[in-house]
């Protein structure tokens, strides 16, 4: 345990008999105080392999993220965009205002900015925690995940769609699922996103279209949700970029050629890539 009075830290390591742990000081890399806009705070770099159980699911799923919904995957779920930023936009305002009227200099207008600064980091930390959690959730639930390699710094250029790409939050969940992956051990690949969206996930037609048409129409009589159709097209992806072929196309609980499951093929994929 510890405890922080201004900048000092002050040290007391407790050994689990339970848990078998103890948190000796050889193991802690680095420390670091940190101050937020509510208190200070410590960070420890300790180091650990983390590796965690799980039982194979035989799933394997797409997944593409989005503005109307913060992702949907290739089984057709959707996950909603919670938005954080833009309901609390309200607050902010209000908070900014308050800034501005008081005097430049005052202990007023400390507290002030104080507070709005609490209130950043309120929305901060509820994005964080949105990440972890639907990445955690992701990873667990599939064997294989494929997801869109995006390159977030450059998709903010645009002005109008700027705020809502950072309220979303891509490029943090997917680095929780990078890291959840990892943990879990499970097979997480990423893939271009070039013409995702645009070819049929069916038979392989592009069809274009702008953002606005939110519903894939194929001639060869596919229609689907824009973003379902994306996401099946980025389990393929993944699945061939992973060198694994299935005979059934879109299923995702699959028993390829009829006498092993998704795991096996993922596994066997991945040993024959490492020699």
């Amino acid at each position: 345990m510890f405890n922080i009075y201004g900048r000092f830290c002050y040290w007391n390591f407790q050994v689990s008999r339970q848990s078998g742990f103890a948190f000796l000081c050889s193991e802690i890399k680095r420390v670091r105080v940190v101050r937020r806009a509510d208190g200070y705070g410590d960070q420890f770099c300790i180091d650990v392999e983390r590796t965690e159980q799980f039982i194979p699911t035989g799933k394997a799923i797409g997944i593409d993220v989005g503005l109307n919904h913060f992702y949907t995957d290739s089984d057709g779920n959707t996950i909603p965009n919670p938005r954080y930023l833009r309901k609390s936009e309200k607050a902010l305002k209000r908070l900014q205002k308050r800034i501005s009227r008081k005097k430049k200099g005052s202990s007023n207008r400390k507290k002030a900015s104080n507070k709005l600064g609490r209130k950043h980091l309120k929305v901060s930390r509820q994005r964080k925690d949105f990440a972890v959690k639907t990445a955690l959730c992701a990873v667990k639930s599939n064997d294989f995940v494929a997801y869109e390699e995006l390159q977030v710094r450059n998709m903010v250029k645009n002005h109008k769609l700027a705020k809502s790409i950072s309220d979303a939050g891509w490029d943090q969940f997917a680095q929780w699922l990078q890291y959840f992956g990892k943990i879990y051990g499970k097979t997480l690949i990423a893939v271009a996103p070039q013409y995702t969206s645009q070819d049929c996930s069916t038979c392989g037609n592009t069809v274009k279209k702008s953002l606005s048409i939110r519903t894939h129409i194929c001639s060869c009589g596919a229609v689907l949700d824009r973003d379902h159709n994306a996401s099946l097209n980025i389990l393929a992806k993944g699945l061939k970029q992973a060198g694994i072929t299935l005979n059934t196309v879109g299923h995702t609980e699959i028993n390829a050629w009829g006498q092993t499951d998704l795991y096996s093929l993922v596994a066997a994929s991945t040993s024959k890539s490492t020699d």
